[in-house]
């Protein structure tokens, strides 16, 4: 079996992941009207899908170094489809949180399991999880668009089972290409030593790739949160226009995303990051002092992109670093730590927008990853990552 065939299946499980914790997005306002709660309320509830996503990489890694990691995925993709089917038939608001929050761990338990999986596919990683991020870009472009589309022919509910209708293709295309996996530590047990886990996280070439990710992940969240209302309210866009930007951004990562990684495979992962991440500095400069105008935005939005694209070069530097029967518990920890740090970034911004305004929301933005050049820079002088 070709590994590009595999490749393929596990980016299309990835895809599912994010439409499911996009799908419900566009859906807001009806939810408020449906089950007559507040915006927090419902807010609550979505939040709580994302803590959700950001826990369940830990056990996820575990249950995979355990069981297999085509169990995990084929399992998560069921889960996926099953709490969909929860959340459009939820009679109400509570209902609807335990099914967001379950949705949340049953996505959440798919990623250290599939980048695991790929990594131990592939040698060069970086082409391979750069392909797989390809999933999350064309989800960001497609779900909420198809999601809405759904909602306005067929009602609220309709547009939640999106998830459910891609999840068991999933499923079965992976069950079907990808043979059985061996457990990589089967006879570990169930318990976690802590100080073998602290001791992963104090290496230095972790510890260094943590925080990397933990800023750069922050910087994401705060664009995905924020990005086009910026572009309403400071930059100065139409809707319309802003919501076409915010699109395209997803649409330059698909391309992008897959590049860095070959890229990083050929010129290594220090050098590919500091391109994307000094791209995401000139993009935000562009929006932040530029006027508006064509010659702001074009140039501002490719570059943007490709400040957005260095997900799976990350995620190939932890694998770098990471042994073979650590690349499921061991991986699985640093994303939780990573995610739940880096979800700071929604709130973060928004408060400084609405207290400051949005030059210093998007200003610390793009001032963060100028600190990550420098921090890579300096790591290279100092040769502090071992």
């Amino acid at each position: 079996m070709k590994r590009w065939d595999l490749l393929g299946v596990t980016t299309g499980a990835f895809f599912v992941t994010m439409v499911a914790r996009l799908a419900p997005s566009p859906l807001v306002p009806d939810l408020i009207d449906a089950f007559g709660v507040s915006k927090g309320t419902v807010g609550l509830a979505l939040s709580g899908m994302w803590a959700a996503y950001a826990l369940f990489q830990f056990p996820g890694g575990i249950v995979a170094d355990r069981i297999g990691q085509r169990r995990v995925v084929t399992f998560a993709m069921g889960g996926i489809a099953s709490t969909s089917l929860l959340l459009a038939s939820a009679p109400g608001i509570a209902v609807f949180a335990v099914g967001a929050v379950t949705l949340g761990a049953s996505a959440g338990l798919y990623f250290t399991a599939g980048t695991s999986f790929l990594a131990d596919q592939f040698e060069n990683t970086g082409r391979a999880l750069g392909v797989h991020e390809i999933g999350a870009s064309g989800a960001g472009l497609i779900a909420p668009v198809a999601s809405a589309a759904v909602a306005v022919r067929f009602g609220w509910r309709a547009g939640l089972l999106v998830p459910a209708v891609v999840a068991p293709v999933a499923l079965v295309l992976f069950a079907w290409r990808v043979p059985e996996t061996p457990p990589t530590n089967p006879d570990a047990g169930w318990n976690v030593d802590p100080r073998a886990l602290l001791a992963l996280l104090a290496r230095p070439s972790i510890a260094f790739t943590t925080l990397l990710a933990m800023v750069a992940f922050f910087t994401w969240q705060s664009f995905a949160s924020f990005f086009p209302t910026f572009l309403v309210e400071y930059v100065g866009l139409g809707t319309g226009r802003a919501s076409f930007v915010f699109g395209v951004v997803f649409a330059v990562t698909l391309v992008a995303a897959p590049s860095l990684g070959w890229f990083s495979d050929r010129l290594g992962r220090d050098r590919t990051l500091t391109a994307s991440f000094l791209a995401g500095v000139g993009g935000y400069a562009c929006f932040l002092f530029g006027d508006g105008g064509l010659l702001a935005v074009v140039p501002g939005t490719l570059l943007v992109g490709l400040g957005l694209s260095w997900p799976g070069v990350l995620n190939s530097r932890f694998m770098d670093h990471l042994a073979a029967d650590e690349r499921g518990t061991g991986f699985g920890l640093v994303r939780t730590v990573v995610l739940l740090v880096s979800s700071l970034g929604s709130g973060v911004t928004g408060t400084l927008a609405a207290q400051v305004g949005w030059l210093a929301a998007y200003g610390l933005v793009g001032i963060l990853l100028a600190v990550l050049v420098s921090v890579i820079v300096a790591n290279r002088v100092l040769g502090v990552d071992a």
